[in-house]
């Protein structure tokens, strides 16, 4: 009986709170893995939104050669557990888990691919990896601190509504202090999620002593049809040539998916990272 090109099964986590991980793994098509790639899920509603987007690159990928992993992460999607129980560290180490089954299968050049906050953990994720790794990012959070603070402002605009959000996030901010849980939009943040989101940065991780040049693809959406690239991911960016990465930025016309009132597809940016794992940087291409 031929093998499906996609499995779901859940993945049995033996650390933390336990429990299990739903994964869909996308096997490459008609070959040996180019690469193996392991999908990092946004944060709260933008998982959801991002749902649709994430199979159809999963599966673009997997056509192109390239073996995928998506793992729903404590508390999300169809793995147990509650979001509200979830901390910033036990996403880490389920997206640790993840790249640990994904190299137990093969040893091909490993990629984490991040969408939003999923770039946040990727990078945390892979300082805890002892190889070194390439990344995917696309519309990248570069500070888990401002993404905590734009998601609380969520609460104060559904206050602002029916007049009660003076002081709402400054509010919110201080039960997280004190070691209180808070709800927003439907979803418990722990206080140990928050300390985690807030500590993260999208800065590099090491790269080994004798590591090829391992590559980041940064990826952003914009419905004009003149895209710039904005001075904070020029920094952002910046600072990953100078760690040894060879970098490259793509700007591609689309629409913010994951924020959308409906479901929306961006067939651009599928067709965009194909094409980019497709071709090397220019840096590689002059070193080899």
């Amino acid at each position: 009986m031929p093998t499906p090109l996609t499995e779901a099964f859940f993945l049995p986590v033996d650390y933390g709170r336990g429990g299990q991980r739903f994964c869909l793994f996308h096997h490459a098509h008609g070959r040996q893995p180019l690469g193996s790639v392991l999908h990092v899920h946004p944060f709260a509603e933008e998982m959801n939104k991002a749902r649709r987007m994430a199979a159809l690159q999963s599966r673009a990928l997997a056509q192109a050669g390239y073996a995928v992993l998506q793992i729903d992460l404590l508390g999300c999607g169809d793995s147990s557990g509650d979001f509200g129980d979830a901390s910033w560290q036990d996403w880490v180490t389920d997206v640790v888990l993840g790249c640990q089954w994904l190299r137990a299968r093969s040893d091909t050049a490993l990629w984490l691919w991040g969408l939003r906050v999923g770039c946040l953990l990727a990078t945390d994720a892979a300082r805890q990896l002892n190889e070194t790794c390439n990344f995917i990012f696309m519309a990248p959070s570069t500070s888990g601190k401002l993404q905590l603070h734009q998601f609380l402002r969520l609460k104060a605009a559904a206050g602002f509504l029916n007049g009660t959000s003076k002081g709402v996030t400054d509010e919110l901010r201080q039960k997280l202090a004190n070691g209180s849980a808070v709800e927003v939009a439907g979803y418990t943040v722990s206080p140990e999620l928050a300390i985690g989101m807030e500590n993260s940065e999208l800065t590099p991780p090491r790269v080994l002593p004798a590591s090829a040049a391992p590559r980041m693809e940064w990826f952003d959406l914009s419905a004009r049809e003149d895209p710039r690239t904005s001075p904070i991911t020029a920094d952002a960016i910046a600072k990953w040539d100078l760690a040894g990465y060879a970098t490259r930025n793509h700007l591609v016309h689309g629409p913010s998916f994951w924020q959308t009132t409906e479901i929306e597809d961006a067939p651009h940016l599928v067709s965009a990272t194909i094409a980019a794992l497709s071709t090397l940087p220019q840096s590689l291409t002059a070193a080899a």
